[in-house]
């Protein structure tokens, strides 16, 4: 999915845009145990109510493709005969009305997934008829080309709050009490993913509030799929990479150049507003490495160690690979940093057998936000 079809659902997450009629799940202990079972029509529902479990389920269609959103792609095996495939398929054939379903569901998820405490589990279906898009860009309400009938849940942890004096009018007392609210969404899904605005049950889209946590155990119980890798891991891996390929010939210079070249691809696709994911190739990155003088057995290294790592032609999101909003030297004893847009200012010299970090001063410098001057020389 792309940013533009991931913001095309988000938009029927309000009271008076979706099909949703019914908002089921279940409330889980920290013993893995069921305590209620929600089964609640949205029209009898407050206003606010409604709001809030809306707002909670559009949440597991938010944050960066990539990171927090993460397609999950079904072999063709799994799509002809699995379990888990054939349960995400009933729930949604259902409507998420049949009871033994959604509890087959419920105990697959609280079999395999540690929240470390209570949490809510929220399912909802929605049938969004899919207005037809002219070659402008124009959407056509009333002719629509397909139904589009899918299921989302998002998983909720309850977070006690501090204990707080409440007014009883029933007992015309005050007395300190503790409550449970339920909070954002820590992870969830859409099943099927909306590709090409029309299902495709070959892929899911999952949700992660944390991009370094992915909730892995839960991956492979409603999945059954390898967890694909956090962002944190990419970064990781590809740093790993550069440095044990490159050796001796990685050095600032060459951190600059990435750094700098990574960073100018992810601003002019931010510029460009185009819906699909950034993504480059170890290839595309060896011909910065090349352009740097790096040798080209040490850039075939890292090409193949890259393959090795992420797979075989894998397309990689320069955000997960780099900060794009900062640059930054460390030593033991110290620490640069300047914006990316300066990284050229940074040099590396060897004087008198020591080795330095050096930065141009030409304008104002402050010292803990004191302006001072350099001494004569």
């Amino acid at each position: 999915m792309n940013l533009k079809e991931v913001s095309e659902l988000r938009r029927r997450w309000r009271p008076e845009k979706n099909a949703v009629s019914r908002i089921y799940g279940c409330l889980v202990n920290a013993n893995k145990e069921i305590v209620a079972d929600l089964d609640e029509s949205l029209g009898i529902m407050s206003q606010e109510e409604t709001e809030k479990y809306l707002g909670f389920l559009k949440k597991a269609l938010s944050g960066t493709l990539g990171k927090n959103l993460i397609d999950i792609i079904f072999s063709t095996q799994q799509v002809m005969d699995s379990e888990e495939h054939r349960l995400l398929m009933e729930l949604r054939s259902s409507q998420l009305k049949d009871g033994p379903v959604r509890q087959a569901f419920y105990q697959k998820v609280i079999e395999s997934l540690d929240m470390g405490g209570s949490y809510l589990l929220l399912l909802a279906h929605d049938t969004y008829d899919v207005p037809h898009r002219d070659r402008d860009g124009e959407e056509r309400e009333d002719a629509s080309e397909e139904v589009f009938s899918y299921v989302l849940c998002c998983v909720c942890p309850l977070k006690l709050s501090k204990p707080e004096l409440n007014y009883y009018p029933g007992d015309n007392e005050f007395h300190c009490a503790v409550s449970q609210t339920v909070a954002p969404p820590e992870l969830g899904f859409l099943f099927p993913a909306f590709d090409d605005r029309t299902a495709n049950i070959y892929n899911a889209l999952f949700y992660s509030r944390k991009p370094d946590e992915l909730h892995q155990e839960f991956i492979d119980a409603v999945f059954h799929t390898e967890p694909p890798m956090s962002a944190a891991e990419q970064k990781e891996t590809f740093q790993s990479v550069l440095s044990e390929t490159l050796e001796d010939a990685f050095n600032v210079e060459v951190a600059q150049a990435v750094h700098e070249q990574l960073t100018d691809r992810i601003t002019q696709h931010r510029e460009s507003k185009n819906p699909e994911p950034l993504a480059l190739t170890a290839r595309e990155v060896g011909i910065i490495l090349q352009d740097c003088g790096v040798v080209q057995e040490r850039v075939d290294s890292f090409q193949a160690r890259c393959d090795e790592q992420f797979g075989a032609g894998a397309a990689l999101s320069p955000a997960n690979l780099i900060d794009a909003g900062r640059f930054e030297l460390k030593t033991a004893q110290a620490k640069v940093s300047v914006t990316p847009e300066n990284s050229y200012l940074v040099e590396t010299r060897v004087i008198d057998g020591k080795k330095y970090i050096l930065v141009p001063a030409e304008e104002a410098v402050e010292v803990n936000g004191l302006a001072v001057r350099f001494a004569a020389e």
